[in-house]
Formats: structure tokens, sequence, C-alpha cells
């Protein structure tokens, strides 16, 4: 298989999105901060690109106003007002940028470096192609190499995500197979978030890239084995719905887009939903004053002392309940010496996934193939307002079964 870092955070983000986008090469609209972030991308490769001279800043804000109107970027914002903020914006960052980096005081020695790296299967012997593009790559002095990633995003990871982030770790596989000869210099990885104009970097030892290459054969095996199953690939809801170009044909929001087709069947199914919330919410209010009468029940029959109160309807009682609650280090010392300990223990499917992630990929792999998947149906509700282009309103507050 070939496969770019782009294509395995598709999957692992929403695996239904990677089977529209890279096995039923479905083509989508691209976000307009997809095209924002392409269009300083390649303002920023220009920068960077002698010819014999670099480019003065004028010429780079030039530059990404030609490329702003050629890419039609003008067209994707909702109005004249909100694209010129964003216009704006993007210029500002670019200053930003130059005046802190100019160009000439870097030894830039590509820019938007291509690469195709192998990577072997141990077990079935299969060889896949991890492919890319490197934003930049510098040579800071003789024995160091930085990658360096442009991000247009505003929020900056921790140091641990940025020591476990996949990309920076795909991208010095890439920088290592083309220049062989760099596998024993130092190799600093560097994300710079554009907005803050903030650099954070890492680096990653050996042991750290042939566990890269583990995690990257493992999900390969994963997108394969749902391939060969009728291409069984679930969605997975989640913010980044909001930014989707799928969202009017996927199962989860296809209704939303769809109903106003149907008239005849909408306007029943619509009654039940709205039944459906009311009933939940006198539900919920309902499980929330019963919890109000107990207590008020409790601390009367703790004041007069008694265990049941009796009403023209029924009557109410109290059980006191005692539970032990053991030193179980304590008992596994009495009880392994009898053999009895085993007894006691129970194999539990939430026990298991909470450790799962943190076992060897060999043993994950065994225990994942024992798995026998069952699959039920489960009906939630969420009490938002969803907005005519399919956006979650981020003020509402869940009410989520």
């Amino acid at each position: 298989m070939r496969i770019s870092y782009s294509a395995i955070d598709t999957y692992k983000t929403c695996p239904l999105k990677y089977k529209y986008q890279e096995i039923d090469r479905i083509k989508a609209p691209k976000s307009r901060e997809a095209v924002f972030g392409t269009v300083l991308h390649g303002a920023l490769k220009f920068m960077f690109s002698r010819d014999p001279l670099y480019p003065t800043l004028d010429e780079v804000i030039n530059f990404y106003s030609q490329e702003w109107v050629k890419r039609n970027v003008k067209s994707l914002w909702p109005d004249e007002k909100t694209e010129k903020i964003f216009n704006e914006h993007g210029k500002k960052i670019l200053s930003k940028f130059y005046k802190e980096n100019q160009p000439w005081n870097f030894n830039v020695i590509d820019i938007e470096s291509r690469f195709e790296a192998p990577i072997k299967d141990g077990k079935s012997g299969e060889t896949h192609v991890l492919a890319g593009v490197i934003d930049r790559i510098d040579k800071p002095d003789g024995e160091t190499y930085e990658i360096v990633d442009y991000k247009t995003g505003k929020r900056l990871p921790s140091q641990e995500k940025l020591d476990n982030n996949l990309q920076l770790s795909i991208y010095q596989l890439g920088l290592l197979h083309r220049w062989p000869h760099l596998a024993d210099k130092k190799v600093k990885l560097t994300l710079h978030y554009l907005p803050h104009g903030e650099k954070i970097s890492t680096e990653r030892s050996k042991e750290a890239l042939e566990r890269t290459k583990k995690e990257i054969v493992s999900t390969i095996n994963e997108i394969e084995a749902k391939t060969a199953k009728a291409n069984d690939f679930s969605p997975t809801p989640s913010e980044l719905c909001n930014w989707c170009g799928y969202k009017p044909i996927c199962p989860v929001w296809k209704h939303l887009y769809e109903k106003e087709k149907n008239v005849e069947d909408e306007s029943k199914i619509q009654e039940i939903i709205k039944e459906y919330f009311e009933i939940k919410g006198r539900s919920q209010e309902n499980t929330s004053r019963l919890k109000e009468l107990q207590a008020v029940l409790a601390d009367y029959m703790r004041d007069k002392n008694v265990l049941r109160l009796f009403g023209s309807d029924g009557y109410v009682s109290k059980t006191l309940k005692t539970a032990a609650k053991y030193d179980f280090d304590k008992v596994k010392a009495v009880l392994e010496p009898l053999g009895k300990w085993q007894d006691i223990l129970k194999a539990d499917e939430k026990k298991l996934a909470s450790i799962l992630s943190s076992l060897p990929s060999e043993a994950r792999e065994k225990i994942e193939a024992s798995a026998t998947l069952k699959t039920s149906e489960v009906i939630t509700a969420v009490r938002k307002k969803i907005s005519a282009d399919g956006s979650v309103s981020a003020s509402e507050e869940d009410d989520e079964d």
C-alpha cells in the first residue's frame, strides 16, 4: 500500500472519511481553512526561493494576494467583510514571519521536499510506501538538520504530544530514506505555528522510529482488513465534522441534508423526534426531582429515627446496606498460597481496553485477533441546535443519553 501521513490521520480521525477520500476517491470541496493554509504555504515557499535574490516582503505579500485571487478564496467566505478580515490576517502573519525570519539568515536546503520511504511488514514480508511533502529542510550547522512544518492552527500541543507526533516521525523516516548518510546526524523536528510566530521542537531516537514503523504497519493492516470486509468503515462523529466536505453523504449527517426532499415521510418522523425529546426531558426532570425528594425523606427518617413512612398512596422504606471494602493486597497474600486467588478474579472488557494501548504491538495484535465483534443498535439523543449549514452550536449544552 502507498500511504501518506494525511491519509493515516484521516483514517484515525474518521474511518468513513478515509473510505470516501482514499478508496472511493469521492471529490469533496476543500474547507476555506484548508485553502487559506495552502495560500500561506505557497507564499512561504516563494519567500525562501532565491532566484538569484530572495524576494522582498512586498513581493511576498503581492504573491500571496495573487494566489488569493487565483484560488478563488474570496468565494469561500460568507460575506465580503469576513473575507477581507481573513485576507488581512494572512498578510499580517506573513509580515510578522518575514520580519522575524529573514530568509537569508537560514541555510535552507530544500522546500516542499517530496519523499517516498519503504516500510516492511515483518510478518507478511509486504513492503508499503510512505509518501509525503516536507515544508522545509534546514541545515543550521554542520551536524544538524531541521525539518520544519508550518501550522496555521492556533492551539499549540504539549511537549508530550509533540514528542509522539506521528507526522514528524514519518517526515524523519522520509528524510533518512532520501539521504541515508544522515543516519548518524542530529535531526531536529520543528512545528512552526504561524499565527503566534512560535516554534516548538523535538527529536526521535532510532527506537522511536522503529515503533513508528510498527504503528504504521499495524494501521495499514487494520485498513486492509476493513477493506476486505466489504469496506467496513464506520464514521466517527466529532467537532471536526464541521469542516468535513462529506457531510451531505455521511450517514451521520445525511438526514439533515435530505429531510426537505421527503416531505411526506419527514412530517411523521419530525413528530416522533419531538415527542421523543419531550418524554426524555420529562424523564430527566422526574429523575432529578426523585433524588431531591429521596434526600428530604431520608433526612426526615433520620431525624425521627424511623425506617418507614406511610402515605395515602403507599409507604416509603429506608434500608441500611453495609458493604465490605477489602485491602486486596492483604487478601491476595492469604488466598494465593491456597490457590484461590484466581477464583475471585474476573476478566472485564473495560479493564482490558484500559491497558490495551500500553501493550507491545505483538501482544496487542494477538489479543485483538481473539476478539469476536458484536454489534448492537443504541439510540441516543443530544439536545443541540443545528444551523442550516450543518454546524453544531458550541454554546449549546449536551443533553445526551
